[in-house]
């Protein structure tokens, strides 16, 4: 199977567009509890938009499921000459992450977008960064999840250990850190998303005040084909921590509404406040 996937991976980029739509339209039919899931993310995000319109929301959104398998593989088997002689991509605020005191290090947020393997790949080539990541459940891709990751990442710490990333921070390292999932009550609070109550971490506040580090935001999204990355600052000043949550939630909301089809729509981000059984 590895070496199938890393076959198509090395195809001509010419044929990576057919084969993403292939794995998209097949994923469609037969990841049945992926698609009941962000069938019901669609439509308690989108009321507004018709059953036609999120219909054609949630295939797009599988479309960018499978391009993601080969987005994965560039992003893990791809030397990076062959990605900056093959990929179209810009990143927008590359300087923000020199650009601040050099003593501080950089709290990079990002959200769970289809491409965020690859996108991680490309800062990670145009920058030092470190990331915060979760175990795969499986060992055997967790293998291959981690050789993947940091082949161009310096590091990588799980979220379940806070004092690793946080000691990066201090030292005035670039940290990336996607926090836009159910993680459960532990350090949460009901906050909105979407109109939608939903459990949000609220430790931002926390690992910002303790490490002195700078807070930004990293958005992605395709524009004509092009990758863009663009990294902005986050204005927390005043803020305690449910309201830099509530702000982090709206600023994801804002980027999430710009390219709905792109956005992970697969996980069960209300679970804890509408219950599992809203995903049956």
């Amino acid at each position: 199977m590895m070496t199938l996937w890393q076959g198509l991976c090395h195809l001509p980029t010419s044929l990576h567009p057919a084969i993403g739509k292939f794995f998209g339209k097949l994923l469609y039919i037969i990841a049945g509890s992926r698609k009941k899931i962000a069938k019901a993310n669609i439509a308690i995000c989108f009321p507004n938009l018709s059953q036609t319109e999120q219909q054609k929301l949630l295939q797009d959104n599988f479309l960018y499921m499978g391009r993601s398998f080969i987005e994965t593989g560039i992003a893990w088997f791809w030397p990076d000459v062959k990605i900056q002689n093959k990929l179209d991509y810009e990143i927008i605020g590359l300087e923000l992450l020199s650009g601040n005191d050099s003593n501080n290090g950089n709290l990079i947020i990002f959200k769970h977008s289809q491409h965020l393997e690859l996108d991680a790949r490309l800062l990670a080539m145009n920058a030092a960064v470190y990331g915060v990541s979760r175990s795969h459940n499986s060992p055997t891709m967790n293998k291959i999840q981690d050789r993947g990751r940091l082949s161009s990442i310096k590091d990588t710490a799980d979220k379940k250990n806070p004092r690793k990333f946080m000691k990066w921070l201090k030292s005035g390292k670039s940290v990336m850190y996607a926090i836009d999932q159910d993680y459960g009550w532990d350090h949460s609070v009901k906050l909105k998303f979407f109109n939608q109550n939903v459990a949000t971490i609220t430790t931002t506040r926390k690992i910002v005040d303790a490490t002195n580090s700078n807070l930004l935001f990293i958005n992605s999204f395709y524009e004509n084909k092009k990758l863009v990355l663009n990294i902005e600052l986050i204005d927390h000043v005043g803020l305690n921590s449910e309201e830099l949550a509530q702000k982090i939630n709206d600023l994801m909301e804002e980027k999430i509404l710009q390219h709905p089809a792109e956005y992970l729509w697969m996980h069960r981000r209300f679970k804890s406040t509408l219950g599992k059984n809203f995903y049956r």
